[in-house]
């Protein structure tokens, strides 16, 4: 009788362990999401990545059309519901946009932008549509002289992201940013910049 009842002890606190390692373990898969199946790829919380591409434009009341290779970092933040994924980004780059056309040089040194993303995730594959804030520097150049403002303007954009794991991801956007004018003396104009970029990035989801 002492022999059973130890054990029907024993397996009693091995059950309630068992339950409370079980319960820790599915709080700990998905802490920032809401009716996300077990066995779904989480894409809440937060991220930071990098990423290279190229952009191409052209420069308002001015002949110049900047292009060249871009880069920079991306950090975010995803809330996730079921499928859908919403969430907010920021980048800051930098490019080696420019051109030059008869006595004029413009460029387009760097660039940022503040985002809101709304997307449709089938498990580890995100598509999203992107826009907000923009805000970057036009610099121009003629006959040794040289004068630079910074702008304000918005973008839109989407972009496709894969789960290559549970924290890492890649991912290919397009953004189409518009940049406002501002009064160069140097031109005797009022110039602005329009500019698409194609880029692909790496986040890291904590």
């Amino acid at each position: 009788m002492n022999r059973f009842m130890v054990g029907a002890a024993v397996a009693a606190a091995l059950g309630s362990v068992s339950a409370q390692a079980a319960d820790f373990n599915y709080g700990r898969q998905a802490p920032y999401t809401v009716n996300q199946p077990l066995n779904a790829y989480s894409w809440a919380g937060p991220y930071l990545g990098g990423t290279l591409g190229y952009e191409w434009g052209s420069v308002g009341n001015n002949p110049t059309k900047p292009s060249g290779l871009v880069g920079g970092l991306t950090a975010g933040y995803n809330w996730q519901n079921g499928p859908w994924v919403f969430g907010a980004e920021g980048d800051i780059n930098l490019t080696g946009a420019n051109d030059t056309f008869a006595p004029w040089k413009f460029s387009n040194p760097w660039f940022g932008t503040v985002r809101g993303r709304a997307g449709y995730a089938f498990n580890n594959i995100l598509f999203y549509g992107t826009g907000g804030l923009a805000f970057g520097g036009l610099r121009g150049e003629t006959f040794g002289l040289s004068e630079s403002h910074t702008s304000l303007g918005w973008t839109l954009g989407a972009g496709a992201e894969f789960g290559l794991a549970q924290n890492w991801t890649a991912k290919i956007e397009y953004l189409y940013i518009d940049l406002d004018s501002s009064n160069f003396v140097i031109t005797g104009a009022k110039n602005d910049y329009r500019f698409g970029v194609v880029r692909a990035g790496i986040n890291f989801h904590f």
